[in-house]
């Protein structure tokens, strides 16, 4: 397999002028921050943290009912270190959600911020920890204004509880501007947290839905690396492997809800997160984003609907099409695009966005600035080139759950 594989990507790079990586292109690649701490019950390394006042971003409520706050607290305190919580960010936090928590960061004054729950919690405590050390920085010069690359004063800890989003590894924090209906992806290792505690009991509360849509979106955050022109030895492994393993794995984390598929499928999707940090996404995200900034539907769950469709579209690429057939063959399938079908189906993915119970007259509604919305950000990365009529015919395919092939 492996003299095979050496043979196809040999052929792949030389065919290809986009096939950065295969030409000794310097390439600048970084992975995580200090540190990962991994294991069953790795929530225990708080006690180790020096520091006098740790100021907790979590999620609406599940956090502080199942205990896992007040579990944090307890650790704190056993370093002396006074703790404040700011509760309340929901799925898809908006620019007023981020300024919300970095009023009550400023006045409680934290020299170690702690961010528990999913990859919305996490995401904006990223923003909130960066706009803390330069408050010169905000929403509205992020884009004008020299982005620092590190914070020297603030500890950052990410603590996910879902295990889709890669967010405690990468540089990428996904806020809502609700004025353009548009989630952007804000970018900096400023962002990177110091430390990520991948602890897999705190995972064993998420409910199903939860399990699948999160797990969907780290298969989306590997395949999309994968298939990205911007692939190199680096993150094709971290790629491939996370697909691999989250094929593998995922399903049994969703029924069967044991510790050893839930930290199998934890660690996956942190790998994942490894690659398309430094690689890049695609068209999925792109779509993923625009709908999810205009309807709120969850972001895991548009991209397990969308990524079929976006596969296919993007297999009329020759070499798109050899990736995907490499995938099945490493993950025991006979067809690539199928496998993920299927998948979907065993996590009761819905197989369009009529189906996930988006309306036909609210879809449609100003459907060119849909369109517009879908080929920003990640779809700019894409290995297939869209244009807006194909991107109009792909979201239609998408809400109807007509086929592309």
């Amino acid at each position: 397999m492996a003299g095979v594989f050496a043979v196809w990507y040999s052929d792949w790079c030389s065919s290809s002028k986009k096939a950065k990586g295969c030409d000794n292109e310097m390439k600048s690649l970084m992975f995580g921050g200090e540190r990962l701490i991994v294991g069953n019950g790795s929530l225990e390394y708080l006690k180790n943290i020096a520091a006098t006042k740790a100021f907790i971003v979590t999620g609406s409520k599940s956090m502080l009912e199942n205990g896992t706050i007040a579990r944090i607290q307890k650790l704190l305190a056993h370093s002396h270190c006074l703790s404040a919580v700011f509760s309340g960010v929901v799925k898809n936090p908006d620019t007023q959600a981020v300024l919300s928590g970095l009023a009550a960061m400023q006045a409680f004054k934290p020299d170690v911020l702690i961010a528990v729950g999913g990859g919305s919690a996490l995401d904006a405590a990223k923003v909130m920890a960066l706009f803390y050390e330069y408050p010169e920085i905000n929403f509205d010069n992020f884009f004008s204004c020299t982005i620092p690359g590190r914070r020297n004063n603030l500890k950052f800890i990410a603590i996910p509880t879902t295990s889709g989003t890669g967010s405690e590894v990468t540089k990428a924090a996904v806020v809502t501007f609700k004025q353009q209906n548009l989630k952007i992806g804000l970018k900096t290792t400023a962002f990177i947290p110091d430390i990520a505690i991948l602890d897999a009991g705190l995972t064993m509360t998420m409910p199903d839905q939860i399990v699948a849509e999160t797990g969907m979106d780290a298969v989306t955050h590997a395949v999309e690396a994968y298939l990205n022109h911007n692939l190199d030895d680096f993150t094709e492994v971290m790629a491939r492997g996370a697909i691999e393993g989250l094929l593998a794995y995922l399903p049994f984390s969703y029924q069967d809800k044991t510790i050893g598929s839930r930290e199998k499928v934890h660690h996956f999707q942190s790998l994942a997160g490894y690659a398309f940090d430094n690689v890049g996404l695609g068209m999925a995200h792109g779509i993923a984003h625009a709908i999810g900034g205009r309807f709120g539907l969850g972001h895991g769950l548009i991209n397990a609907i969308a990524l079929p469709y976006v596969l296919e579209y993007n297999a009329r690429s020759p070499l798109v099409q050899e990736k995907l057939t490499h995938l099945a063959r490493v993950i025991g399938a006979n067809h690539f695009i199928g496998a993920i079908k299927k998948l979907n189906a065993v996590l009761q993915i819905p197989d369009s966005l009529a189906q996930a119970g988006l309306e036909k007259a609210q879809f449609f509604d100003d459907f060119k600035d849909l369109v517009d919305n879908s080929l920003k950000g990640s779809t700019r990365a894409n290995p297939v080139l869209v244009g807006a009529e194909d991107m109009a015919g792909i979201l239609t395919s998408i809400y109807e759950g007509a086929s592309l092939a």
